[in-house]
């Protein structure tokens, strides 16, 4: 049988501990947040890494990148839970609205930009290979969004280096729309 992982509170929210299955709400999970790029939670513990893949929930505020425009070699998909969002993939510019999905397969250059008049919520949920993989190339499209590199690099180090690093943080209230009751 599968243990159940416990949860454990922290500061910032609830995080799993150890190995097995839990539950665990959005709103009481620990969150992460950064001034550029947006809010995400990763229902992952320090030692409750999922090893096969990632998943989150990204919320992007109007003209708000999740990342820098990349490719990697792993598969990733994404449904846009709630909200307006642009997609930039493969050098071109897509809109996209609520329980619109997109497919990525391995090296498809993508990033997604928050759009519409408030926030966006998108479901990424990305494979993990053994050996990580990303290039960072750079791309008009995406540097008018604020979301490319100057140059070209494989490294997320480079990539990241003039931003700040993500905060661990509490929920913020209206992040995530209540569906009623």
């Amino acid at each position: 049988m599968v243990p159940e992982a416990r949860l454990v509170q922290t500061e910032n929210g609830l995080v799993p501990e150890g190995d097995g299955w839990f539950v665990l709400n959005a709103r009481d999970a620990r969150w992460w947040h950064h001034d550029k790029f947006g809010s995400a939670v990763t229902f992952e513990g320090e030692d409750a890494r999922f090893p096969q893949f990632g998943i989150n929930v990204q919320v992007l505020e109007p003209g708000e990148p999740n990342c820098m425009y990349h490719g990697e070699n792993g598969q990733e998909d994404f449904l846009v839970l709630y909200g307006e969002c642009l997609l930039l993939v493969q050098g071109e510019e897509r809109p996209l609205k609520q329980w619109d999905f997109v497919h990525s397969p391995a090296w498809t250059e993508h990033v997604f930009v928050g759009a519409g008049d408030g926030p966006c919520a998108i479901l990424m949920v990305g494979t993990r290979p053994k050996d990580e993989e990303l290039l960072y190339p750079v791309s008009e499209i995406a540097r008018k969004h604020d979301a490319g590199v100057q140059k070209e690099t494989a490294s997320g180090r480079d990539a990241y280096a003039p931003f700040s690093r993500s905060t661990e943080g509490r929920y913020k209230e209206g992040a995530l729309p209540s569906l009623g009751g």
